[in-house]
């Protein structure tokens, strides 16, 4: 059944119902190499790739799961493996969420239509490197309120990544993000953050606020690999789960929200995207 909390609990991007394996350590992906980074930055460049495509091909009379076929091909292609599958048995290669779902829906018969806000996150391996990106888009709309809000998603997140320095703090991003989102009369979601990932899709430092969390404490070492991935609404606040165990909503059903993703590493010359699809 969905949660009806009026808090959720704040998580990571995936429900917790099926773990990924336990570790006797908790594992936190920092780099100190070149080849590291060459790593990250092939499968980062890859899932962007993917993203990028499905976004393209991406018609009326489409079904998700036909969407999710095309990554899925891609990402065999290219050699890597859809994270998502890989570590928590995901029925897809790919999230796709067609509002008022928000994240981690499920590629099925649902058929895309004009005027449909939709979010793809694609997560991926290739050669023992995750990365993670996602974005939203509205498929040959023309609703002036939701191109805004895809428009200032882009912004919350590069307001955050702007925010990434080697010995600052890790809530920073999120202080400011929540500065935009208040100046620009949006709210976030506050039960889904970013997370740890490089050396597996989910990883210490574990949750990442993207909003102000008091509570934060914590400093970004260098070399640190992690997701920023801020959710802009209209209105909404918290995620809530649904029947089939994946797909998450907005607690407020008609509050359209986005969501926009980067993985990076924070280096002493500057933050450093690797999934930029060139």
């Amino acid at each position: 059944p969905t949660t009806t909390l009026a808090r959720p609990r704040v998580r990571k991007q995936w429900p917790l119902l099926q773990p990924p394996p336990i570790r006797s350590k908790p594992r936190r992906m920092t780099i100190d190499r070149e080849d590291q980074l060459d790593g990250l930055k092939h499968i980062g460049r890859i899932v962007a790739q993917a993203l990028d495509l499905m976004r393209s091909s991406a018609e009326p009379g489409m079904t998700t799961a036909e969407l999710d076929a095309i990554g899925a091909e891609f990402l065999d292609r290219e050699g890597a493996i859809s994270a998502p599958k890989s570590t928590y048995n995901f029925p897809g290669a790919t999230c796709i969420s067609v509002f008022p779902a928000i994240a981690h829906g499920i590629p099925n018969k649902t058929v895309l239509k004009p005027g449909h806000l939709i979010n793809i996150d694609v997560s991926a391996e290739k050669n023992g490197f995750f990365a993670d990106t996602g974005a939203s888009f509205v498929l040959q709309g023309s609703d002036r309120r939701l191109e805004a809000l895809c428009r200032d998603g882009k912004r919350a997140l590069w307001t955050g990544i702007r925010q990434v320095k080697v010995g600052g703090a890790l809530n920073a991003p999120g202080i400011a993000i929540e500065e935009f989102a208040r100046k620009n009369r949006y709210s976030l979601i506050r039960n889904l953050a970013s997370h740890g990932v490089g050396g597996a899709l989910h990883e210490e430092p574990g949750e990442i606020p993207t909003w102000k969390d008091l509570s934060e404490r914590r400093r970004i070492n260098e070399g640190l690999v992690f997701t920023l991935e801020p959710f802009l609404s209209l209105g909404a606040e918290w995620a809530v789960d649904s029947a089939d165990g994946w797909t998450l909503y907005a607690d407020k059903r008609q509050s359209p929200t986005v969501q926009y993703e980067h993985t990076m590493v924070a280096t002493r010359n500057g933050t450093v995207i690797t999934t930029l699809a060139a």
